[in-house]
């Protein structure tokens, strides 16, 4: 018995870093479901902890939410004692880490004391609430970074930078939580100062205590991250989160006027509250990475404004053909869906945030494969292989460009454009760079749908929604994909057998890859000829689009029929052009 138990707490130690940052994500899902259930949705699951006095699960969406939120807050709680516990009994880990692990459980218990009122009771308690859930997320980020640094005996000379500006956010997030509690953003309506100056009610002066909080905190980011990228580009731990905290706070600020000055919308009131704790999440990852990471006391010179090799690296690192080839399907669903030209301001606005997804997904690709790209003859010298940029540098930017793509669907586009963005940048970096590109060989197939979403966020961009039609597209280019980089994976062979990669001519053999290609392109093919039949263009395209299947289908059937590099190599270009054609085939068919 006591040998089990002693296995037990050698596996917790062991993956305990996984089991706080496990906790973290599960915080981070529990406010953000419980800022969707915030408003208008106490009707569905009126008492607590039950559903109308029984555990079944509900039958209604909004019910099922309420399910889930409850399930992950007992999941945390219960996750949160074990951590506590693991880390007293514990001798490899510092009181830092012990004290931290106690104030997530204790902050957590709180929690659960405040689920049996907030329910019944006022804006301020829930406000408290929240609060409380901020504080569980701060100390939990603070307890991750304590781990990560543990083996570290020096700190670094005390600062009042990062002091100073969480005391100021803390500020800011109360200030927050008091004029929504009082509802004191009636008696202020300008932005970014009241109208009149001077409220005449006293809970104005709540808001312009906010604002002027607001300011104490992006004085003190500016600072922050410019010292960040003076003098810390190779620590993650200080670059990344010092910068997405200022990004989303700059967000944050344009949600906040945003509010002020539209009518209120009940998702960019949710929207706001789920960000501010991200910005925590980066804020306590960022001040413990200040007190332990590398920072250097040279200051850097050379930047992206005055360096042009590094702007070329730059533009390297989000693989422009790629983002340039992934913006033509964009534009291409924006005109299928409206059937028409659509404005130029949401394409402009569509586009810019699309190739930063793209540009920003890229660059987090390439931060991932960094070492199997230095294997590689065809990635060698892309910018982190070839050691001209620091992996801290180019996953700082590609989750930059990321944040700020989606603030740009959000602000100038609409919410379902932003969420898709997201999920095709999750199933690019996370489900086939993490996961797909190494474990199966099936890799490209089911990775596919990652470069199939663009064409979903133009119609979306558009339509504000999405139906069969839009799926047809999805699946063109899901279709595609494979055939278009097994031609390449041929060309590579060599370099993935280097590189450990499992593609299809390294497991499978160039035969059975070739016949894989022209399967493919048959089926790819015949779905282009279908279109027609559920209302995706007209006899036009289906000319052009049975042209474009014999160019391609031939192409095809030469590298089945045909050995060696060339042909492999033609239809990997040829596959490239025609996406290209047969999207503008589709333009052209709705426009003519």
């Amino acid at each position: 018995m006591w040998r089990k138990v002693k296995n037990m707490n050698a596996i917790i130690n062991r993956h305990y870093h996984k089991l706080v940052i496990s906790n973290l994500l599960i915080l981070f899902l529990i406010v953000t479901f419980g800022m969707l259930l915030r408003n208008g949705s106490q009707n569905a699951c009126p008492d607590w902890p039950t559903c109308y006095g029984n555990f079944h699960y509900p039958d209604t969406p909004i019910g099922q939410l309420h399910f889930w939120h409850r399930v992950l807050s007992a999941a945390t709680y219960g996750l949160s004692l074990i951590i506590f516990l693991s880390a007293w009994k514990s001798r490899s880990y510092s009181r830092n880490i012990k004290w931290v692990a106690f104030l997530t459980f204790f902050i957590l218990t709180l929690q659960v004391v405040f689920g049996w009122y907030v329910r019944e009771s006022g804006a301020l308690i829930r406000g408290i609430h929240y609060l409380l859930a901020i504080l569980a997320l701060i100390s939990t980020s603070l307890q991750y970074g304590l781990i990560k640094f543990s083996e570290k005996k020096s700190v670094n000379q005390y600062s009042l930078k990062p002091v100073i500006l969480f005391l100021s956010s803390l500020l800011m997030v109360v200030m927050g939580i008091l004029v929504s509690a009082f509802d004191a953003d009636s008696f202020c309506s300008g932005f970014p100062i009241c109208n009149p100056i001077f409220p005449e009610n006293p809970l104005g002066y709540l808001v312009v205590l906010h604002r002027l909080s607001v300011l104490l905190v992006f004085i003190s980011l500016i600072g922050l991250t410019r010292q960040a990228w003076e003098r810390a580009r190779e620590d993650l731990f200080i670059l990344l989160p010092t910068t997405v905290a200022f990004i989303i706070f700059i967000g944050q600020i344009f949600i906040g006027a945003n509010q002020v000055l539209s009518p209120m919308r009940i998702e960019m009131f949710s929207l706001h509250a789920v960000l501010t704790a991200a910005y925590f999440i980066a804020l306590g990852l960022a001040l413990v990475g200040w007190r332990y990471g590398e920072i250097s006391k040279i200051r850097a010179q050379k930047n992206l404004f005055n360096d042009s090799k590094r702007r070329k690296d730059l533009l390297q690192l989000n693989k422009p053909i790629i983002v340039a080839l992934l913006l033509v399907t964009t534009y291409a669903g924006m005109i299928v869906a409206g059937k028409s030209m659509p404005g130029l301001e949401l394409t402009i606005w569509t586009m810019i945030a699309g190739a930063l997804a793209a540009g920003g997904s890229s660059a987090v690709n390439q931060f991932i494969d960094r070492r199997i790209d230095l294997s590689m003859q065809r990635t060698a010298q892309r910018p982190l292989p070839s050691g001209r940029m620091q992996p801290a540098e180019a996953l700082t930017l590609g989750i930059s460009e990321i944040i700020i793509s989606f603030f740009i669907y959000v602000f100038f586009v609409n919410l379902l454009a932003a969420v898709l963005a997201m999920v095709g940048m999750f199933y690019y970096v996370v489900i086939y760079s993490l996961w797909l590109k190494h474990a199966t060989v099936q890799n490209i197939v089911i990775g596919g749908g990652a470069g199939a979403i663009p064409p979903l966020v133009g119609w979306a961009a558009v339509t504000g929604s999405l139906n069969v039609p839009a799926l047809f597209l999805f699946a063109l280019i899901f279709l595609w994909t494979p055939p278009h980089f097994w031609a390449l994976a041929i060309v590579r062979k060599n370099d993935y057998a280097r590189a450990s990669v499992p593609m299809l001519p390294v497991i499978k053999g160039e035969k059975y890859t070739r016949i894989q290609i022209f399967l493919y392109t048959i089926q790819l093919v015949i779905l282009t000829l279908v279109m027609p039949l559920f209302g995706l263009g007209g006899s036009l395209y289906f000319v052009l689009a049975l042209i474009l299947g014999g160019w391609i289908l031939h192409s095809a059937w030469m590298v089945l029929k045909r050995e060696g590099n060339k042909v492999a190599f033609k239809m990997y270009r040829y596959s490239s052009m025609y996406l290209v054609f047969i999207f503008l085939a589709l333009v052209v068919d709705v426009l003519i």
